[in-house]
Parts: structure tokens; sequence; C-alpha cells
């Protein structure tokens, strides 16, 4: 194995304290071992680093600008290192989340500002997309994820379940009549999504047991939040999460249509994250601070 940075280290050391001896003993070596580490080093480069004779070592010019040159890239590697640990235990840097767009936008932005006010070190890099982003490869710190987790080795905080409903606007169903069964929705525009599946489909429950219920529609989007204002515009039919029409359906812009029992038709929300044990402090203070938050949020 190429250890480089264990013979600069023995390297300066020789350097140093002018010796083979006190080296190999600083290094829990032998000054043979130490002898042969310097000729190895010298062999590979193609230059006389350390000029040797009974009495004392002395360093050659090319040997000073390796020695400089080692020197400065072991306080940098420390450097490196000491800003880690630094990081991993105090509540500063950046942390970079990946959620849905509504649920980014109703429930995790209006928190930011109170986190803040407790952790100003901290910055937030926030990505809101209904696509679903790869943690490793976007080195995403937490996603935030709607329905059935797939296994894998990513750790998980369970936030809550979000119901769904169908929705439209009243002048929508005052125009093409209120659907009460799923077979209704035969005869009605459905707006859907285009990122799960060739045909667009509604997961729904008939009689006791889930059916995907092929709709039909205008629209495809590849967020929740296109969907939503195309349904407040009176374009068609909307299956979204209850959380994404709460106030929609306070206010009566939009009616909940085909009533499904919560339990049937509902997916869990989860703060899915790397790191286990060895979790950054600033991850982990997040967490903290938003995910009882947000389990108020869906349970209200």
């Amino acid at each position: 194995m190429d250890n480089r940075i264990g013979e600069m280290q023995i390297f300066l050391r020789v350097v140093e304290k002018g010796s083979f001896s006190e080296a190999a003993r600083m290094s829990l070596t032998t000054p043979s071992t130490v002898s042969k580490l310097i000729a190895r080093i010298e062999a590979r480069l193609g230059v006389r680093l350390i000029e040797r004779s009974t009495r004392h070592l002395s360093v050659t010019t090319e040997g000073q600008v390796y020695y400089e040159r080692a020197q400065a890239l072991i306080e940098e590697l420390e450097d490196i290192e000491r800003s880690l640990i630094t990081g991993a235990v105090q509540s500063k840097g950046a942390i970079r989340i990946n959620t849905s767009v509504a649920f980014g936008r109703l429930a995790l932005e209006p928190l930011l500002p109170a986190f803040w006010d407790s952790y100003p070190d901290i910055l937030i890099d926030l990505s809101l997309s209904d696509e679903m982003a790869d943690i490793y490869l976007d080195r995403t710190d937490i996603a935030f994820r709607v329905g059935k987790l797939q296994d894998s080795s990513l750790n998980a905080r369970y936030i809550g379940t979000a119901p769904r409903k169908i929705v439209a606007s009243p002048d929508y169903l005052k125009q093409s009549g209120i659907p009460y069964t799923i077979d209704d929705l035969d005869h009605h525009r459905c707006l859907g999504f285009n990122f799960r599946r060739a045909a667009p489909v509604w997961p729904l429950h008939d009689k006791g047991r889930l059916v995907d219920r092929i709709v039909r529609g205008p629209l495809l989007a590849n967020n929740g939040d296109t969907v939503h204002r195309m349904a407040l515009q009176g374009v068609g039919l909307a299956r979204l999460a209850e959380y994404h029409v709460r106030d929609d359906l306070k206010t009566g812009r939009l009616i909940a249509v085909v009533e499904q029992p919560e339990a049937l038709d509902e997916e869990d929300i989860h703060a899915l994250y790397l790191g286990g044990r060895q979790l950054p402090q600033r991850v982990r203070v997040f967490l903290d601070f938003v995910v009882p938050k947000l389990q108020a949020y869906l349970n209200n």
C-alpha cells in the first residue's frame, strides 16, 4: 500500500533531528528501516535527498525542496482534519437538503427563519423537486421522502403520515358534475404526474382492495404545485396530499370528492440521511429542530 505521507513524516524527522537513529526512535522503528525508507524515496524520485557520512547527515538542495514541500503538505492535511473535526462537533457549515416542492414550500420553508435564529452559522442548501434525487450522487445530507421506503443503508426518521385527497374547484364541479365513486373518474379530466410511469395512474381503494386506476386528462406535470394550480383554475381533478390542499379545503377554493378512507389512501413521510452515529452536528441539530415541528404540522 502506498504510504507516502508516512514516508514524508519520517523524512521530516530525519532532517529535523539530523539522525536516522533519533528519527527511528520517534517513529518506533529501527535505524536500518529508516535508512532503507529514505533510499526508497530517493530511488523513486531519482535524486539524492540526504548526503550520508560516518559523522553526520546533510540535506541536498533537492532534499531541502522536498522537505519544505512535504512539510507544507502535511500541515495542510492536518488543517483539513482539524476543520472537519471542528465542523463535526460544532453547529456550523452547510446542509444539503432535498424535498418535494409542496412539502418544502408549505412545511419546511416556514421553519427556516426560526432555525437560523438559533443556528446562524448553518447554510441551508435547499433543492425542491418532486423527482426522486439520488442522495449519494447529489451528496445530499437530508432528503424528505413521501411514500414507501426502499430497502437501503440510509437512516430514517419518521415524520408522519399524509392522507391523500381527490379535489376539484367549485367551478369545475359545477360544469362537469361531482364524482362519487372511482368509476365516475372515467368521465372526468384527471390531472396527473409524469414521473411515476408512462400511463398515469392513481392508486385507489375499491371495496377494500388497492387498484391502480388509470386516469386521463389534459395535464401531466413533474410537481404537485403545478397540478394544484391547475386544479384551482378549474382544469380538472387532482389527487394531492392533505397538507397541500388543507387551506383550500377550509376556504372552499377546492372541494374533496370520491372520499377514500384515510387509512387506505395515505403515504408516510420520512427524513432520510447518511451518517448514523457519525452524523455531523449541524445535521443532527437541524433534524432535532425541524422533525418535531414537521410532525406537529402533519397532525394539525
